[in-house]
């Protein structure tokens, strides 16, 4: 075949093109469970931080294992359904009423562990947020973004701000309140609060609306104590 026609040209293309298809597909089908395990570890570590432990990747599998002792779906009414909590993607959870519990044993105690959903200034945002045995004084907190701006809203990953809300209530004589996420130098009255990024201000709102809704789904599994 002439190599300088049109047709050896469009042929030779046509070939690379099946030929590195092929090649791509078979790659990321053969890394996809690798992907999928570090997904899966990055859960773990996240769950993991709300109940302040630290762990590198390679080792969050099995300190997960050793400290989540149990993993449940509740509905609004605090009652176990079927569904696997770790599994769950919580923005679709939540649109069918489904909510993730993990139970944690730390510091010798009891922790209950909730799935936090919502949305920032660029996108999704997620995390978890654990409270001590009596289902209202908060214990530890995580969140994580997808996309919000360096050096301003994506400063809710850091200790520096989840920290705040060890310690904090989210109920104020028995009903819910949540905890209000204010402007730094600002306070309210009738709940516990913390202090929002400086220059965050709309992914602070958004961390304080998916605190708020989020958790509101878990009210009646807070209040029972037959769980």
């Amino acid at each position: 075949m002439n190599r300088d026609s049109n047709i050896y040209t469009i042929l030779y293309a046509s070939i690379m093109v099946v030929l590195v298809a092929v090649v791509l597909a078979f790659t990321s089908q053969s890394l996809r469970s690798y992907q999928q395990e570090n997904e899966e570890n990055d859960k773990r570590q996240q769950i993991l931080r709300s109940i302040n432990v630290q762990v590198p990747a390679n080792e969050a599998k099995a300190k997960y294992n050793e400290l989540i002792k149990d993993a449940f779906i509740v509905n609004e009414q605090g009652e176990r359904i079927e569904g696997d909590a770790f599994a769950a993607d919580a923005a679709k959870a939540f649109e069918q009423h489904a909510y993730p519990v993990f139970i944690a044993q730390a510091d010798g105690q009891t922790k209950y562990i909730m799935t936090l959903s919502g949305s920032g200034l660029w996108g999704p945002l997620w995390g978890y947020i654990s409270v001590n045995d009596d289902r209202n004084t908060i214990y530890g907190a995580d969140f994580s973004h997808s996309g919000e701006t360096p050096g301003l809203g994506a400063e809710i990953v850091l200790p520096s701000f989840s920290g705040q809300f060890a310690g904090k209530h989210l109920f104020v004589n028995g009903e819910f309140k949540s905890v209000e996420i204010v402007k730094p130098g600002k306070s309210v009255a009738g709940q516990d609060y913390v202090d929002g990024i400086s220059g965050g201000t709309i992914t602070s709102q958004g961390v304080n609306r998916m605190i708020f809704d989020s958790l509101s789904g878990y009210v009646h599994f807070l209040t029972s104590q037959n769980q």
